[in-house]
């Protein structure tokens, strides 16, 4: 069975590299035909969206231009309550553009929704969300990718650009992971 590294914990693959490939061949074909006859500005998420992106827009059949963001969030406590700043750079323009964001992970959606609602009033003349992973249990807002790859519940994954800065990110699959990840209590 695959292993992160020597000190790693073992993994159980969940979607193969050739799962992966088949599915994101599927979601290039149908994004291809709703944008026919359009130019299409794919916006990426980092850092988990790289490799999800690099894969769909290559198998897009329409002309796409690209461009990436970094959201950022800052969390604020008051009292008992805590709010969720969300920042992002660089700022992009897409003014009068068909805009697809493209995400590896869509869990609470809060980011998601931000974003959306972002390029929106950034004049975007359409903004639809692509989502490598769904995982719709962990939902906070009422959102739903316009295309998804997989829906997947479980809590820790690696791989096909997900993991912890340092391990995981570069597997051609992917694979839970018991592994915690040092300083964010993630497991």
């Amino acid at each position: 069975m695959p292993t992160l590294g020597a000190k790693s914990e073992e993994t159980k693959v969940l979607l193969t590299a050739e799962q992966i490939q088949i599915r994101v061949r599927e979601l290039a074909r149908q994004i291809s035909e709703d944008y026919q006859g359009k130019t299409l500005t794919a916006v990426g998420v980092l850092e988990n969206g790289f490799i999800f992106m690099a894969d769909l827009v290559r198998n897009l059949q329409i002309p796409v231009r690209c461009q990436f963001i970094k959201p950022y969030l800052n969390e604020k406590r008051r009292g008992s309550s805590t709010s969720t700043e969300i920042f992002y750079s660089p700022g992009i323009n897409v003014k009068d553009q068909d805009v697809l964001l493209i995400e590896c992970v869509v869990q609470s959606g809060i980011t998601s929704d931000f974003l959306l609602h972002n390029l929106r009033t950034r004049g975007a003349a359409s903004v639809k969300l692509a989502a490598f992973l769904d995982k719709s249990s962990a939902r906070r807002v009422a959102l739903q990718p316009d295309y998804f790859g997989f829906i997947l519940d479980e809590s820790y994954v690696v791989g096909y650009g997900l993991g912890s800065p340092d391990v995981g990110r570069n597997l051609p699959y992917v694979a839970t992971s018991n592994q915690v990840v040092e300083g964010t209590g993630l497991q």
